[in-house]
């Protein structure tokens, strides 16, 4: 009775072995059938248009669009790196990560007096006639993860949360009537809540879209993020494709001390950009 026991344990044990066996290659043959690659490297130039206004202080400093008021480039043309991983064998858990710089500096003679108050409530007055030299830097780096709740051979619709990192440089160098010079640099990690959503036209077209928000108001500061950015995207070939996409971003931070972990910034930034994105994809 022992024995014939023993034998029907293995026996069990080999057919729930067999059943995992099977059900794990049904799902990688599920899996192969769809077109949502397991990992992808992304490269392109990024062409975007650019608007925005800071502020020293939070008293009598005044918005300075820096497009206009000093001269900044309002266009760019930079280098663009994005990245996915699908790190789970039924590929509906995936991180993001996204890196692209920005590096604008003007000259200019200022038409209209421009007040400015540094960190200690001293106020700066730029005359009209002023020579100013200014610089307005950003960085954005982007880490997130999202979990494809459904996904068949034609769709991936997916939430998620990630933050952003986004070291900001701001100066500005007065000569002439008078002899100034202001800068502010700070770094503004910012969570995000995302839904994406990509779709297969047909084995090679694709249509990729995603959104992101994030607000918060905790006693002296105020921050928000809004996001969106959609992509037409060909892959002809086994590993690569190209894409052409569009991008919009708007940013929004105003603080009086370091309310938010990470903001120390007395004053305000706005910062907004629109942007096409043609890259060149590599996928496995």
């Amino acid at each position: 009775m022992k024995t014939i026991l023993q034998n029907c344990m293995v026996l069990l044990l080999i057919g729930v072995l067999l059943l995992a066996c099977q059900s794990a290659l049904a799902d990688e043959l599920n899996q192969q059938e769809k077109p949502w690659k397991k990992f992808s490297i992304d490269a392109g130039v990024f062409l975007t248009a650019v608007d925005s206004s800071v502020r020293f202080g939070t008293g009598l400093g005044v918005d300075i669009d820096v497009e206009k008021a000093l001269d900044l480039d309002s266009t760019s043309t930079v280098f663009r790196a994005d990245a996915l991983w699908r790190f789970t064998p039924n590929r509906r858990h995936r991180l993001d990560f996204t890196w692209f710089s920005l590096r604008r500096d003007g000259n200019r003679r200022v038409t209209d007096d421009i007040t400015i108050e540094d960190d200690d409530g001293n106020t700066i007055t730029i005359p009209s006639g002023t020579s100013v030299d200014a610089y307005f830097n950003l960085d954005i780096y982007e880490l997130a993860y999202s979990y494809s709740f459904f996904q068949d051979d034609r769709i991936d619709l997916a939430a998620g949360i990630g933050i952003y990192v986004m070291p900001i440089d701001f100066g500005i160098k007065v000569s002439g009537l008078l002899d100034e010079e202001e800068e502010e640099e700070f770094t503004a990690p910012l969570p995000v809540f995302a839904l994406r959503m990509d779709v297969a036209l047909t084995p090679q077209w694709f249509i990729r879209t995603g959104a992101q928000v994030f607000y918060a108001e905790i006693d002296n500061f105020t921050g928000s993020i809004m996001e969106f950015r959609t992509a037409l995207e060909y892959n002809p070939w086994t590993h690569v494709g190209i894409g052409l996409g569009f991008d919009t971003l708007g940013i929004r931070l105003e603080s009086e001390n370091e309310d938010w972990p990470g903001v120390d910034l007395k004053g305000k930034v706005e910062f907004n950009y629109a942007g096409m994105l043609l890259y060149l994809r590599v996928f496995f």
